[in-house]
């Protein structure tokens, strides 16, 4: 929108005489100067009584002329009733404008034009200041937003409204998740895919990983209290490209990667999905979200995850081509735990410990697997090490892999689930239900993906959409 300078200039200088004849009147009392914060804590209190009003007018004043009658969405028809005046939560606080109301159809459901035009639902919150609350709702607790809603909004906001506005956008993310397993289901879309051309992604990278969320027991109605909370896994899907890391950029893990021979690579173009489901619906979204991305067409997938086998049952299942690596870190850790176990501390620990590590860094799975064997005799860790380095051997040719230049670290998902679950779901003395805790993370898992005006423009359009 383009402003006019001089409106703007004018309204500036008027608001600004008004402020400068306060505090001199206050200095003329004795009083004293008046702190700069609280001249800009006032100023943003005039501002937003301007705003306030100058919304309603505008609402009010964008009423035409009204029609006698006109049709209803039933079929029949509505006539002219009067000027009502209607309520609104703004960004500026409650707003109050008129506008013209029909009813008289037989179906008895009256219509206000001008709220399907703006997309207004009296004494409902507007799409603008849902996306605040929004905001604070997937980034604080809902306990602790209201107070840094009132001091940045200068108004109060209950803490149910910006629950049920957060886990409104998780709700619109739900709709969006499961039109693209419709899609993906689509035998003709699946096909139409594969004759357009390629997107110039050529490398992509999918890992996916779990966290535990605390579910407050909640009965059913005839039912005892459950005496225990419930925890759940909050799986969490993370599709990504890298690029390389610049010298001057590098943490020390990265540096450390570089010094190993290997070029320090990040994460970029992160995309962000999760659901506290059972792994076979969790699959319908790994595979919709993959199709979103055409990353079954890709020549390059990889998938990077630790050793849990339903994360890798659901990758064979739907994506059979794509390059499986286990984490570099999860398995490296297998081995300092079994030294620790194996051996007391001093020079035969770390002896070991640096020899298959540096097997395992060179991809000499079978060398890793010969040395636990050597110690399952008398130790149960290293019997279940052989298993786990066994059914993971191929996933673990770290030499190949970084001799391709892919990343061998899961930390891109690992550190969604900290910021997804961790950051959020799990503030002191949280507890949710499932739907709860699912549409908060996913309104803030679509923050994290950099899709949140995509939710917001969905929001804009309600009431009309429901």
């Amino acid at each position: 929108m383009d402003y006019n300078t001089e409106v703007i200039n004018n309204a500036a200088i008027q608001l600004a005489e008004m402020f400068k004849e306060h505090v001199v009147r206050q200095q003329q009392a004795g009083q004293g100067g008046i702190p700069i914060a609280q001249i800009e804590t006032q100023m943003r209190e005039a501002l937003r009584q301007i705003g306030l009003q100058a919304l309603g007018h505008f609402l009010s004043t964008m009423q035409t002329t009204p029609a006698i009658e006109m049709a209803c969405k039933c079929g029949g028809s509505l006539q002219y009733q009067r000027k009502r005046e209607a309520m609104i939560i703004s960004v500026f606080g409650k707003t109050s404008y008129t506008r013209a109301y029909y009813a008289g159809c037989t179906c008895r459901k009256g219509k206000a034009p001008l709220d399907e035009q703006f997309g207004l639902e009296p004494g409902a919150v507007t799409a603008g200041l849902a996306q605040l609350l929004a905001l604070a709702g997937i980034e604080f607790s809902y306990d602790q937003s209201p107070k840094w809603l009132q001091a940045y909004l200068l108004f109060d906001v209950s803490e149910n409204t910006v629950r049920s506005e957060t886990e409104r956008m998780g709700a619109l993310q739900e709709q969006q998740e499961a039109a693209l397993i419709q899609r993906s289901q689509d035998e003709t879309h699946l096909q139409d895919r594969q004759r357009l051309p390629g997107q110039g992604v050529t490398r992509l990278y999918g890992s996916i990983d779990a966290a535990k969320v605390r579910i407050e027991p909640r009965p059913k109605q005839g039912q005892a209290p459950q005496e225990h909370e419930d925890w759940r896994d909050m799986k969490v899907l993370c599709w990504f490209e890298t690029e390389s890391v610049p010298p001057a950029q590098r943490s020390a893990r990265q540096r450390k990667q570089a010094e190993r021979a290997q070029v320090a690579l990040r994460a970029k173009n992160l995309r962000y999905f999760c659901d506290i489901t059972e792994a076979d619906d969790f699959g319908k979204l790994l595979w919709a979200t993959g199709c979103s991305l055409n990353a079954d067409l890709i020549p390059e997938l990889i998938f990077l995850a630790d050793g849990a086998v339903w994360i890798w049952n659901l990758i064979t299942r739907y994506y059979p081509n794509a390059i499986q690596i286990v984490d570099w870190y999860h398995a490296e850790e297998h081995l300092e735990l079994l030294a620790s176990a194996a051996f007391p501390p001093g020079p035969d620990r770390t002896n070991w410990l640096e020899g298959v590590t540096q097997a395992l860094w060179d991809g000499q799975v079978e060398e890793v697997i010969a040395a636990c064997q050597a110690l399952a005799a008398f130790c149960e860790l290293a019997r279940k090490a052989v298993h786990y380095f066994y059914t993971h051997a191929e996933r673990m040719r770290y030499d190949r892999f970084r001799a391709a230049g892919y990343m061998i670290g899961s930390g891109t998902v690992e550190s969604g689930c900290k910021q997804i679950v961790t950051q959020r779901l799990k503030l002191p003395g949280a507890q949710w239900t499932v739907s709860g805790a699912v549409q908060t993370a996913k309104a803030r898992a679509s923050w994290l993906s950099g899709h949140w005006q995509s939710l917001c423009d969905q929001r804009s359009a309600l009431p009309l959409a429901v």
